[in-house]
């Protein structure tokens, strides 16, 4: 899987207005139907195998939809005038601000993934789990179940039958001093939502007064565990939550979506997955699973009893790499992040930005767009697992700007409407030939093609084994290796590759000793051993003493993949 990560509402925006706090029709915003096929074959041909749509289901939203029969949703429980994508208001719909007619609304995403597959793209869409918007309620349900909460016992805190846990007695507090929408003023922004009795929030916040920084906007759903019992469950009989997140996965399943990116997985308990995704596969057998989470110690819990496909590989090898790019670690850490990870290393989805994380520009992270070549290389080559791209990052965007409820922290915002510079230009109105983006850019996008397209290209970074050569050379001190260099080979029957990775900002003399045990598991005599050039970027002189000793110049923030052969 190479998954090409997009914030929908913004992918095909071409208003460059934004201005803060900006309304849709002052700020724009993009459209189902500008993933044309054109735009889709361009993500194909580029190395994506995947494409995972974020922003689908209908949320709340600060646009006046009422003609449509859309309420208006309470602007004191509402981040941003786009809303978060995770404040689900009905799982059976879509957003509308996606749709060109409204009421064809789900009609036109149904399109969306016809032109998905046709462009030889897989779809993810998100599954949201753990909470839902407070203003949720179904205008699309088919009726096979209540609303969530519809049958709900009000005067108990906890039932393991009602969909959510509840405050009897007590109301719904807005956070003391959230300033919805800045300056700007909206019909029901009033400093007050109605929700008697109140419900426990989406961030397991057992409280009716969840503070600013909770996520209040949302609800925490009730998949039948008493957090106020010490987490008692009772999970026989199938809980009623249960039952509901079932016939909503189908029914995004039945549309033609091949896989989904659970949101929060870990905060939703392992047995519910252990029973809804062997459910849904035994319908569709070929739809994916893959869990935000963010606990190592849970990782083979949701992959082994869970049945997770793929699992976040955030807080180990993302946040290793971004620590070693911004000085603060070496690349001795890349070691044991594999060594931790041993057994499940390819059930881990690796990236380095998503909606959630900072864009490699910006100042925040790395504050240059070319030191993310070095930390894709490891990213995308390492294992077999899959790779993520964020749309924009592959042309630089810096994510600049505060655009509302969004701060200039360098991060694309989720909850305004807004245009993204840098994609845009890639875009280019709408013509997806980067023409617009400067000669760097265009490098740039370019690197990071070939180093996608190379991910199932070479049957060895697809498929093969792993062996890391950073370990023995560290551990043997050996001369012209240093802890900013990482080496290792990836091998295959048919195909050995040597990929070393330069994270330092000048160029490196390197001497790579090879051990035995490597051309031992490449069945390799290394009598008749060739070394050849680097074999997808820039040209390289390699020289050895012995097969075994390599020496060559890695330019600054750059790798060098080199093939292996034998001397048939």
């Amino acid at each position: 899987m190479v998954l090409y990560h997009v914030m929908t509402r913004l992918f095909g925006n071409t208003n460059s207005t934004n201005k803060p706090w900006g309304t849709l029709e002052e700020n724009g915003v993009g459209k189902f139907d500008d993933f044309t096929s054109d735009a889709l074959k361009q993500l194909s041909k580029s190395g994506y195998t995947h494409i995972w749509y974020t922003g689908v289901i209908e949320h709340g939203v600060l646009t006046d939809y009422e003609e449509a029969g859309i309420p208006l949703d309470d602007a004191d429980v509402i981040k941003g005038r786009a809303g978060s994508p995770y404040a689900i208001k009905d799982y059976y719909d879509v957003n509308p601000d996606l749709s060109n007619d409204i009421n064809n609304r789900v009609t036109e995403f149904e399109s969306l993934l016809e032109r998905s597959h046709h462009a030889g793209l897989k779809v993810l869409i998100d599954f949201v789990p753990n909470h839902v918007a407070r203003s949720y309620h179904s205008d699309k349900n088919p009726g096979n179940f209540p609303d969530f909460g519809a049958d709900d016992d009000l005067t108990k805190s906890f039932d393991p039958n009602n969909n959510f846990y509840y405050f009897p007695g007590q109301t719904f507090q807005v956070p003391a001093g959230y300033q919805t929408l800045g300056d700007c003023e909206f019909p029901t922004k009033t400093g007050h939502f109605d929700e008697n009795p109140a419900k426990a929030t989406g961030n397991d916040v057992f409280s009716p007064t969840p503070s600013v920084n909770d996520w209040f906007e949302t609800v925490k759903l009730n998949y039948a565990v008493d957090y106020q019992d010490h987490r008692k469950t009772y999970f026989d009989p199938i809980p009623n939550t249960w039952l509901k997140m079932r016939h909503i996965l189908l029914y995004w399943a039945a549309k033609g979506v091949d896989g989904f990116r659970c949101d929060m997985a870990e905060m939703v308990p392992v047995e519910f997955w252990a029973w809804v995704i062997k459910e849904v596969k035994a319908v569709y057998p070929k739809i994916t699973f893959t869990a935000e989470i963010y606990i190592p110690d849970n990782y083979r819990n949701y992959i082994f009893t869970g049945g997770f496909d793929n699992l976040y590989d955030k807080v180990e090898l993302y946040d290793t790499l971004k620590r070693i790019i911004q000085g603060h670690a070496s690349t001795d850490d890349i070691t044991r992040v594999w060594q931790s990870q041993e057994g499940i290393s390819d059930h881990m989805l690796r990236f380095l930005e998503n909606h959630d994380e900072q864009r490699i520009a910006s100042p925040d992270f790395a504050g240059d767009m070319q030191k993310g070549i070095p930390m894709m290389a490891v990213t995308a080559f390492m294992h077999k697992g899959p790779v993520m791209m964020y749309f924009g990052q592959e042309v630089g965007e810096p994510g600049n700007g505060f655009s509302g409820f969004s701060s200039d922290d360098g991060r694309t915002t989720i909850f305004d409407y807004w245009g993204v510079p840098e994609h845009q230009k890639w875009m280019n109105h709408g013509k997806f030939d980067g023409a617009m983006l400067s000669a760097a850019q265009k490098d740039l996008k370019q690197r990071y093609e070939k180093l996608l397209q190379t991910t199932n290209l070479r049957e060895s970074v697809r498929e093969g084994a792993f062996f890391d050569l950073h370990y023995y050379n560290r551990n043997a001190q050996y001369q012209g290796y240093s802890n900013r260099i990482y080496a290792f080979i990836r091998h295959s029957e048919n195909d050995q590759v040597l990929i070393i990775v330069n994270f330092a900002e000048e160029s490196e003399e390197v001497a790579i000793k090879i051990p035995d045990m490597a051309w031992e598991k490449m069945n390799i005599n290394t009598d008749t051993v060739v070394i050849g050039a680097d074999a997808i970027n820039r040209q390289s002189t390699v020289s050895f003493d012995t097969p075994s000793e390599l020496k060559l110049t890695i330019p600054a923030l750059d790798y060098h993949l080199i093939e292996i052969e034998k001397n048939l």
